[in-house]
């Protein structure tokens, strides 16, 4: 039985990754993410820059970028595609979670 991967990046969001990541400069060695109680739902996505990793994080490696995901995120992330979308209205990253249960009207947090 294969074990699930806690994330999914698309190329596209690797891409887009790997350029943040470049720009950073000296020290960071990938893109942090997880979770934050936030909003009128309960929780919002978070990306920094991370300069650290620590034993017990999950780590993503693909397409030549390293994602963290610290052990508190991991449940609420599990199975969560990472994409980057650039439309004529918009552009960023966009997470499609499978255990989102409902989002606040304005899209900024979710609930699980």
């Amino acid at each position: 039985m294969a074990t699930q991967q806690i994330l999914n990046v698309t190329a596209s969001a690797a891409d887009a990754i790997k350029a943040r990541l470049t720009e950073a400069g000296e020290g960071v060695i990938g893109l942090r993410v997880g979770i934050k109680a936030k909003g009128c739902s309960g929780f919002a996505y978070f990306m920094e820059y991370a300069k650290s990793q620590q034993t017990d994080d999950e780590v993503v490696e693909q397409d030549g970028i390293k994602v963290i995901v610290d052990p508190a995120s991991m449940v609420y992330l599990l199975g969560t595609t990472i994409d980057y979308v650039s439309t004529d209205m918009e552009e960023g990253f966009v997470f499609s979670n499978p255990n989102e249960k409902g989002r606040c009207g304005c899209g900024e947090s979710f609930n699980a």
